[in-house]
């Protein structure tokens, strides 16, 4: 279970993994949320708002890292192309409809997220992948 997880927008990968050690608050943009699994988490809103099934999205190396490694206490990951873009599209009601499913499936695993956070991590989210896009970067995720 993660302490802090914080989505930053950075303008390449070079850049977003100087942020490991530090965090990116310094530097970037960035959202910060805790206690849930980050990595898991991102794959699981890209098959509630994109389709396609969690053992595919894992097997294709998403998320994809960028800095440490997962017996770290630190890493940095990439969000997907495709799950930016369906946060960024999303409207309001997807991804009130997502967060709910997000949290429903947590729950079924017994880590209890309520709705209403859950919407506001997406809302959030979805809002700084849409600023990000028109800066022209992407987003990431630092762990720690």
């Amino acid at each position: 279970m993660s302490v802090i997880v914080e989505f930053f927008a950075a303008p390449d990968d070079a850049s977003a993994a100087l942020a490991l050690r530090t965090g990116p608050r310094t530097a970037y943009e960035s959202l910060s949320f805790g206690n849930f699994d980050a990595e898991e988490a991102v794959v699981e809103w890209e098959c509630l708002l994109s389709g396609g099934s969690f053992e595919e999205l894992v097997e294709a190396g998403e998320p994809r890292p960028i800095a440490g490694q997962d017996d770290d206490e630190r890493v940095v990951f990439a969000l997907s192309p495709r799950l930016s873009a369906a946060l960024a599209e999303a409207e309001r009601s997807q991804l009130q409809h997502a967060a709910a499913a997000w949290s429903q499936r947590r729950a079924e695993d017994g880590e209890v997220i309520d709705t209403e956070i859950a919407e506001v991590i997406l809302g959030d989210l979805a809002a700084l992948v849409s600023s990000a896009r028109r800066q022209g970067r992407d987003v990431y995720c630092w762990v720690g």
